[in-house]
């Protein structure tokens, strides 16, 4: 392996992919609160988050009332029911899945989307998308940090993001994207809690990288 004056060193680089590979989606929390000089060092990660044209159009709203941590899990419960009914068959064995610790959690925050971001052209002119891609960067950014710090994660997607947007007094034109459950856990999943729940599987990474044209999975010679 060639080397390069950039390179990390052995033990650096062995503690990224170790929080990389050990990162998991929880669902499991102790309530004890994060600290918060900890917390400023997971969202300074955050913010940290590469950004087309450097628009940063993440925004974090910390959620610190109880009456207001029930409303956003009454949403997601209702988004829950919704969405066993539309797995039709499944729907049964998709509501014994734990699918967040919004009551459990020691922070919940909500990652939106700012309002105003048709002003940024810069690499969105035919990816407007790409605002989303880097509110993903900066939640990827968290979650790796927290890992890192001993601290769960749980990105939850279920629910209506215009009654959350209501409920959050949000301007027109931004949009939520993730509750975020963060806190501290009793252990980490050894693996994705829906394989080991028996709900799907991980594909391997060689049915996913293509040489030169779309589904060509030979090795380039």
């Amino acid at each position: 392996m060639s080397d390069t004056p950039h390179r990390y060193n052995d033990t650096e680089r062995a503690a990224v992919y170790r929080a990389i590979r050990e990162r998991r989606d929880m669902r499991d929390f102790r309530p004890d609160p994060v600290d918060p000089d900890t917390l400023r060092r997971l969202l300074e990660a955050a913010h940290r988050a590469p950004s087309v044209g450097l628009m940063q159009p993440w925004r974090f709203i910390r959620i610190t009332e109880h009456v207001l941590r029930q409303k956003i899990h009454a949403l997601v419960e209702q988004e829950r029911k919704l969405t066993a009914t539309a797995l039709g068959e499944r729907g049964d064995e998709f509501m014994r899945l734990k699918v967040e610790g919004i009551l459990s959690c020691g922070e919940v925050l909500v990652a939106a989307l700012a309002d105003g971001r048709e002003r940024h052209v810069f690499g969105r002119r035919t990816l407007p998308e790409m605002d989303l891609a880097s509110v993903a960067c900066a939640i990827q950014n968290l979650w790796l940090a927290a890992r890192a710090e001993g601290l769960g994660l749980g990105w939850v997607s279920l629910f209506d993001p215009e009654t959350l947007t209501r409920l959050l007094d949000m301007p027109p034109g931004s949009k939520p994207v993730a509750v975020l459950c963060l806190g501290h856990v009793e252990v980490f999943y050894p693996e994705p809690m829906l394989e080991t729940e028996k709900w799907t599987r991980a594909r391997p990474l060689d049915e996913l990288v293509f040489a030169n044209t779309w589904g060509n999975t030979k090795a380039p010679r």
